[in-house]
């Protein structure tokens, strides 16, 4: 049986700008019926160079910001703040919550044949150690081989996904990791998936890559599924707030989530 009062609230949803929207698509494409309310804190992006010390700060802010919806889930699709501030979230928020590092952790364990698995992300979520603790506790006998790609993230933003220019910057980040012998090569930040063709053009087809926006997106769905939370209306929404510059968050937004974006709250005194 449904829970039906809680089954009908929304699914929140924050990230430090518009990276969190691939998570986004991933969610309506798997939950088409749940609503879904967004928060890019475009103001205070990018948090990957930050101390971990205002990423919990900052983490904290928006999850309590989408707390105020009376939501019946939250998701932090921010792989820095999933990396350094699940635990201060724990301690204060009482709805259920998810990251995205442990979904895409077990995925890659899932699909790798040798043990030898990549990661790349921000300097914020590679330094916090956050995916190797995830995949040495499913799999202690792996060996995890990481690359921070600060570049990758501006590139995209920009719009840049594909070309001369964004696989020079593959190449210069990655081929040392793919020299390693990996088999598995996990996507450890939103707006990585944007450079997928790229990637794989550089790596090969030998390499599994993981999309852990896809990972996430079917973890919350079984969560929801297991605990009667899922929605029965017909087709969900999708609300958006940002912190600032909602004009540029439409023009770059609509690329991650391969759809028009209207309707932009402007959100000025959530800190």
């Amino acid at each position: 049986m449904i829970n039906q009062d809680l089954s009908k609230r929304p699914i929140g949803i924050f990230d430090s700008g518009v990276g969190g929207l691939t998570v986004v698509r991933a969610l309506r494409e798997v939950l088409p019926a749940e609503d879904l309310i967004y928060f890019g804190d475009t103001a205070r992006y990018p948090y990957g160079p930050r101390s971990p010390q205002i990423v919990r700060k900052f983490a904290l802010q928006n999850a309590r910001l989408l707390m105020g919806f009376g939501i019946k889930f939250l998701l932090v699709a921010c792989n820095t703040a999933s990396s350094l501030a699940m635990d201060e979230l724990a301690r204060w928020i009482v709805a259920p919550m998810m990251g995205v590092i442990e979904p895409g952790a077990k995925a890659a364990i899932k699909a790798t044949k040798n043990k030898k698995i990549g990661v790349i992300g921000t300097v914020g979520t590679i330094n916090s150690g956050a995916y190797q603790k995830a995949l040495k506790s499913l799999a202690p006998d792996a060996e995890i081989f990481v690359k921070p790609c600060p570049l990758f993230v501006p590139l995209a933003e920009q719009g840049f996904f594909e070309g001369e220019a964004v696989e020079y910057f593959v190449h210069y980040y990655l081929d040392e990791v793919v020299e390693q012998g990996i088999d598995t090569l996990v996507l450890g930040c939103t707006h990585y998936p944007l450079l997928v063709n790229a990637i794989r053009n550089v790596v090969g087809n030998e390499i599994t890559i993981i999309d852990s926006a896809t990972a996430v997106a079917e973890e919350v769905k079984d969560f929801l599924a297991e605990n009667r939370l899922l929605s029965d209306a017909g087709e969900g929404s999708v609300k958006f707030m940002v912190s600032d510059a909602p004009e540029r968050f439409k023009e770059i937004g609509e690329r991650f989530l391969g759809e028009k974006i209207d309707n932009i709250t402007l959100i000025t005194n959530h800190t």
